[in-house]
């Protein structure tokens, strides 16, 4: 079946809540308040939110003309990513979930994020990066909040093999200078998604004014940051827990730096070396 409307699935709801059973009729009129409840729910954590039975909430969703509840679920997840998703609204569609449920739920959205990740898809476009970030003068890794630690991750991996990966910015105005002064022989990695940090969106169009190639690890092609960027990496990030997963990114960012080692000449000594001047000075225990 088509995918249905946010405005669609109102009007049906509504139409349930005044038709439908009571039971029923008091869970339509409950969901039309609750959209971020059932997107980030299974059928038993949505049915102990809302105090009804499993059968119930599966009830709704063939009244709507749904062949079960995850299609319904899908329809509302999908207006979600349409628009700007609220951390609140997902913490709040967490409280009182048992934790079973809850954990076997991110088990299944990580296997599916992982799915998709390692699809020959995300494999060609990131072999499509490697040449390119091997010959590149410099390369800039950009992220703020949650995702510092990922751009942050890349430069400090990347920069222990290879010497055109540039330590990411720490610092108010760092951002800015770094970026002012790349060219087109340049990559910026920049990292972020929604809410989308505003620092991180002006970098990519410093980059591009310069000539930089932007390498965007997004939510999607919608994202600010995809428009006139060189590539674009669509992260996926579901899951229930109330910032959307990371996990994707990560690994994204080491098939990148591991497929530039195995094709590098210079990668394996240069690790060699960085191991030696460590354990030289007593890095390591």
């Amino acid at each position: 079946m088509h995918m249905k409307s946010v405005e669609q699935l109102g009007l049906e709801l509504s139409r349930i809540a005044i038709e439908g059973t009571p039971t029923l009729a008091r869970f339509a009129a409950w969901v039309q308040d609750h959209h971020a409840e059932v997107a980030f729910n299974s059928i038993r954590g949505l049915a102990d939110i809302a105090g009804v039975n499993s059968n119930t909430v599966i009830r709704l969703a063939k009244e709507l003309g749904y062949d079960g509840y995850d299609a319904f679920r899908a329809d509302i997840q999908a207006a979600f990513r349409s628009r700007t998703i609220g951390y609140a609204a997902r913490a709040q569609a967490l409280h009182n979930r048992e934790e079973r449920d809850l954990f076997s739920e991110l088990i299944v959205a990580n296997r599916t994020n992982a799915d998709a990740v390692f699809s020959t898809e995300m494999q060609s476009l990131v072999e499509g990066l490697v040449g390119p970030m091997l010959s590149a003068r410099n390369i800039y890794s950009v992220g703020v909040r949650s995702c510092y630690s990922i751009a942050h991750y890349l430069s400090y991996v990347g920069s222990i093999a290879f010497d055109n990966f540039v330590t990411v910015p720490a610092h108010p105005g760092e951002i800015m200078d770094q970026l002012s002064r790349a060219g087109p022989e340049d990559i910026v990695v920049a990292i972020t998604f929604a809410h989308y940090s505003t620092e991180v969106v002006r970098a990519c169009q410093i980059a591009r004014e310069c000539g930089a190639r932007v390498v965007a690890l997004t939510d999607g092609h919608t994202s600010p940051i995809a428009k006139g960027a060189w590539q674009v990496i669509p992260l996926p990030m579901a899951g229930p827990q109330f910032m959307p997963s990371l996990n994707s990114a990560f690994i994204v960012v080491e098939m990148i730096v591991a497929a530039m080692a195995a094709r590098s000449e210079t990668a394996a000594n240069n690790v060699r070396r960085f191991e030696e001047r460590i354990k030289q000075f007593g890095g390591y225990v």
